[in-house]
């Protein structure tokens, strides 16, 4: 019986004698066919089937082209190909669903000259032969295919069938071995578009040649993943089969113990001992009955016990006793910290209620303040104090929600909250669990953690937290949170209200050389590897090292600066040479270089036009210039320095109360004709908001229009409004602080904020003159009029004048013998003594100065 398919082929070659020099042209967009190919074409009930029958009137011949488009009906000639294939319609064959099926026989290359009738793709062709130039390279190239194809057929699976590869390695003619593959394997319509544009044989087997030797390569290393899997699949029948046959024998010999029948025992027994609550109890049990039906390969096997072995772990009723002794814990935090009186008195409150109720929910405590002031410091001692277990976990970037309650157990590598983990930890129920950077909490699609820590720090709630891993609750009532936070604005309202704010200001020189003194340089010389006797830092030497080289809040800058100096002077040690053993003035530039910063920053003179406000930040208080200056213009203002729009407002403020109090203000609207005005706050780079530059900001630009610098040493802070009002600010105490490392000498603020300077450490004040205002006509006076001239025998009812120091907390000045701290106890004291007889003679020139003040307003 003969084969059609071999008859079809004998009756084409007949055919092939005469080709037509027009064809009617069927678009493909799945695939590009060479010459020597058969292949059966899906036609479509539509243009196509026409144009098939239209041109089978003619001649079995139709020219196919390639051309990159979804739809064949809608291709214009614009969107073929140049270059394609004449090919013989062998046989129609219609489909159960109303399409044809034709095969086809590829000729021979062809090429449109013209397109006669682009609506129906009719074009003249002419036929392409091949170039083949015999040579030794074109030889090497078919040979170099020929073995390639016998590589793929050594493969266990290829992408193209055996019985193909087999028969293309049987073709005596290198160009049809190079459609052949070009055909048949994998290659892009693009690439295999190219290919069947070259003419050049030799060049046609380099490009198939090249692709056959990357698809070897894939194929390989796909085998040899192949091989892997396979190889792990049978290792882990093998032992899966070794271990039931040793199962068998062990039971034959009696010594047969189930694994999974030990682990529910153990399990069980860890539930009695571990006294977890009734909830957990029963859930665990629960769990227990599911492990005891499973085999030990199971998966779920693992996720069980990994879960039991958490609830088995935690300490449900283990607990450290407190020890709850004032004067030990009073003793401690004097230790670890100079200062912070008011937060130590706070800390001895909290523990003192501890101690009569120990069952005293309170609030959480959060500590406030700038990098570097012992936030973090002070929960490890108050954990020292109470000689409770410790952990702690920063909150910075966390964005998860997962990260405090855990994942639900459905996940792959679920586990519980940091909570419950640090927990676990330190195991016991009551640690000091130090929260730090909580406002720096984020959030985003993977839910906000701030609202799964409301459940945390809620005493409320916490007696029953539960995480999502667990899905039993566990008390937290008897940790001690304790968070940190550097700006209370970024922490959510909900999560700030179930805290207790204990701000933390930054420090002043005093309190730093006293920090230095005690705690930083003993730590960092033996750290270093010396000894007291191979270093010293005089009193001198160490007030230089922070006045001319940090400008901070805190003391880290401080301690890396003395770290540096030790680092040195352990050089010298380690090479054999004598070290430096005394830190003073003049030798202090020999370690750290040149100061970095200048005594006094606002006592340069200043010109008109520039005022000096003080500014508080999240890394504490700044002092802050402001300048304004003025040009031939029309009347508008503009305002740099990256201004909030607070800020903006303020400045716009300043200008409508000038503008409308002109005569008051000795101020002429010739001042403000055919002017622009630039006001500028210095560090452009910094974002600057706020109300609190209102009145530095009026005083700038009345410093430019009259032509009269501010005093020296003079800084002030207040928001106006646009009646002149002065009202009160925030950050009374970091403004302070950083006005007198600054060296300013006299304040001017709002006199609702004379509470808020009285609260402040008396050594603090020392050397301040705090001017208080409710108006800013009384700035005015004080600035223009006056010139900051004040009689300290005689002062103003505003003006509050500090002493030179007391004696109570009064940090050393000059040496650190406790002679000289003796003598300026003495001394501070007698001020002090000075100082309030000075307040009573005050009060009453107060008395009698009030009628005349309300008279002179009316």
């Amino acid at each position: 019986m003969s084969d059609p398919i071999l008859e079809l082929l004998e009756s084409a070659k007949n055919a092939c004698d005469e080709l037509p020099e027009k064809l009617f042209i069927f678009p493909l967009t799945e695939n590009v066919i060479f010459p020597d190919v058969m292949m059966p074409i899906v036609v479509s009930p539509g243009p196509m089937l026409e144009q098939v029958k239209r041109a089978q009137t003619h001649s079995d011949y139709l020219g196919f082209l390639w051309g990159k488009g979804d739809d064949p009906t809608r291709m214009r000639p614009a969107d073929l190909a140049r270059v394609g294939c004449v090919g013989r319609v062998i046989r129609m064959a219609r489909m159960p669903d109303g399409s044809y099926t034709m095969i086809v026989h590829c000729v021979k290359r062809m090429k449109i000259i013209s397109f006669l009738k682009s609506d129906r793709l009719i074009a003249e062709v002419e036929y392409l032969s091949d170039v083949l130039v015999e040579s030794e390279e074109l030889t090497a190239y078919w040979r170099n295919i020929q073995q390639s194809l016998n590589k793929f057929l050594d493969m266990e699976s290829t992408a193209v069938p055996r019985e193909l590869l087999s028969g293309m390695i049987q073709i005596d003619r290198p160009s049809k071995l190079a459609d052949m593959c070009a055909a048949h394997f994998d290659i892009p319509n693009e690439k295999r578009q190219e290919i069947l544009e070259t003419l050049d044989v030799r060049k046609r087997l380099e490009t198939v040649y090249e692709f056959l030797v990357r698809e070897l390569e894939l194929a390989a290393l796909g085998q040899k993943i192949h091989d892997q899997i396979r190889e792990r699949i049978e290792q882990s029948q093998k032992e899966f089969f070794l271990r039931e046959q040793l199962r068998a024998i062990r039971k034959e010999l009696g010594e047969e113990k189930d694994e999974i029948a030990l682990a529910v025992q153990n399990y069980r027994e860890k539930i009695v001992s571990s006294g977890m609550s009734q909830e957990a109890a029963e859930r665990a049990e629960e769990e227990i009955k599911r492990l005891a039906v499973l085999t030990p390969e199971s998966s779920e096997t693992n996720i069980i016990r990994t879960y039991l072995d958490w609830l088995c772990d935690l300490p449900w009723n283990k607990a450290t006793e407190d020890v709850l002794d004032l004067k030990y814990a009073e003793r401690v935090l004097e230790q670890d910290h100079f200062g912070l009186d008011d937060i130590k008195q706070r800390i001895l409150e909290f523990l003192a209620v501890r101690k009569l109720k120990p069952d005293h929910q309170g609030q959480i405590i959060c500590f406030l303040g700038p990098p570097g002031v012992g936030k973090t410091s002070l929960a490890r001692s108050i954990n020292r104090a109470l000689k409770r277990k410790f952990y702690g976990f920063s909150l910075g970037g966390v964005k998860d929600e997962a990260e405090i309650r855990g994942h639900r157990r459905t996940y792959v590598g679920a586990m519980p909250g940091k909570i419950l983990q640090g927990i676990k930890r330190v195991g016991v129920r009551n640690p000091v669990f130090v929260l730090d950077e909580i406002d720096k909490l984020g959030s985003d699609w993977r839910g906000d953690p701030s609202s799964a820590m409301l459940e945390v720090l809620d005493p409320s709630q916490n007696t029953a937290f539960n995480d999502h891993y667990l899905d039993v609750s566990f008390d937290l009532s008897d940790v001690m949170f304790i968070a940190t936070a550097n700006d209370a604005s970024t922490i959510p309202r909900p999560l700030l209200d179930r805290m207790e704010i204990i701000e933390l200001s930054g420090y002043i020189d005093e309190e730093k050389f006293q920090i230095a003194r005690r705690h930083i340089v003993p730590k960092e010389i033996a750290e270093h590897g010396m000894k007291k006797e191979d270093m010293q830092f005089t009193p001198n030497g160490l007030k230089r090292v922070i006045r001319s080289y940090t400008r901070e809040a805190g003391v880290r800058e401080l301690e890396r600066m003395i770290a540096k100096v030790c680092r040195k002077n352990a050089r010298h040690i380690a090479a054999g040479e004598p070290p430096v053993a005394k830190i003073t003035p003049e030798n202090v530039s020999e370690f750290l270089g040149s100061p970095i910063y200048t005594d006094e920053v606002i006592s340069r003179g200043l010109q008109p036009g520039v005022a000096v406000g003080l500014a508080w930040t999240q890394f504490g208080g700044e002092i802050l210039f402001i300048e304004t200056t003025r040009m031939p213009g029309v009347g508008q203002l503009k305002l740099t320095g990256q201004l909030g729009e607070v800020m903006t407002e303020s400045v716009q403020i300043a200008f409508s109360f000038i503008r409308a109090n002109m005569p008051l203000l000795k101020v002429t609207e010739e001042m403000f004709a055919k002017c622009d005005f630039h006001v500028h706050f210095p560090a452009g780079a910094i974002p600057k908001d706020g109300p609190s530059a209102g009145i530095t900001i009026t005083t700038s630009i009345l410093s430019l229009l009259l032509e009269q610098p501010i005093p020296e040493r003079l800084a002030m802070t207040g928001e106006i409004t646009l009646t002149g009002n002065v009202l009160p600010v925030g950050g009374i105490k970091e403004k302070v602080i950083a006005a007198k490392r600054a060296g300013a000498r006299t304040l001017v603020m709002c006199s609702k904020n004379r509470r808020d300077v009285d609260e402040l450490a008396p050594y603090i004040q020392e050397g301040l003159t705090f001017f208080f205002v409710d108006h800013y006509r009384e700035v005015y006076k004080f600035v223009f009029v006056q010139r900051c001239k004040i009689d300290l025998g005689n002062l103003p009812k505003n003006v509050l004048h500090t002493v030179k120091g007391t004696a109570k907390n009064a940090p050393l000045q000059q040496g650190d013998d406790e002679e000289e701290a003796e003598k300026g106890a003495k001394k501070n004291a007698k001020n002090a003594e000075s100082t309030a007889k000075t307040q009573a003679v005050e009060q009453k020139a107060e008395d009698s100065s009030d009628q005349k003040t309300s008279h002179e307003e009316t």
